[in-house]
């Protein structure tokens, strides 16, 4: 997607070789228009696709996926990384390693958002091990669903996330693949 790329290469900032900061339009301050375009583009692609739901983790994937779901007229599921004293009921949960911050955390969503049978669309801000879809394809198993497929604004293509996910057969859509980055510069996979 050239806007995107366009917009990454313009507000990105290259930390170093493995974090692209990109709060200036994704998951600080919010470029709506271009993730209104984000999920046109994820509509689109994964239409006709028996997908009932959209599912996302919090927080950084909120927006791309609210623009997904909206586009596609569907209900959003957004797991959570902390539980909470109100967050009661059947609660699925599964440990997730976060690759950017070095931490664990115990992937959470309630049973009844995500009842058996449903199709689910991932969408998430970043791909990089892969660590966190394989949190939300746990959950969907434990919930008796399937997970349709998994829509990536960015992925770091350089790093294992999209060949895992491959060979687990999901369909994987990334908006912009990252092929490598430096304070130098970013180059994307065409």
């Amino acid at each position: 997607m050239q806007k995107l790329k366009e917009a990454i290469l313009a507000k990105g900032k290259a930390v170093n070789q493995d974090v692209l900061l990109v709060d200036s339009f994704l998951n600080h301050q919010v470029d709506v228009a271009l993730m209104r375009d984000v999920g046109d583009a994820f509509a689109a692609y994964f239409a006709g696709r028996g997908i009932t739901r959209v599912v996302t983790i919090e927080s950084s994937g909120i927006a791309p996926a609210s623009f997904t779901a909206l586009a596609m007229g569907l209900p959003l599921v957004v797991m959570k990384k902390q539980t909470s004293r109100i967050m009661k009921g059947d609660l699925l949960q599964t440990t997730v390693r976060s690759f950017t911050k070095g931490t664990q955390y115990e992937l959470t969503a309630k049973r009844d958002f995500l009842p058996e049978g449903e199709r689910l669309l991932l969408i998430d801000d970043f791909l990089a091990s892969g660590e966190a879809a394989f949190g939300v394809l746990n959950l969907a198993k434990q919930a008796g669903c399937e997970v349709a497929g998994v829509g990536i604004v960015i992925e770091k293509a350089f790093q294992p996330g999209h060949d895992r996910l491959c060979e687990a057969g999901v369909d994987v859509c990334s908006l912009a693949r990252v092929k490598a980055m430096s304070e130098k510069g970013i180059e994307f996979i065409d």
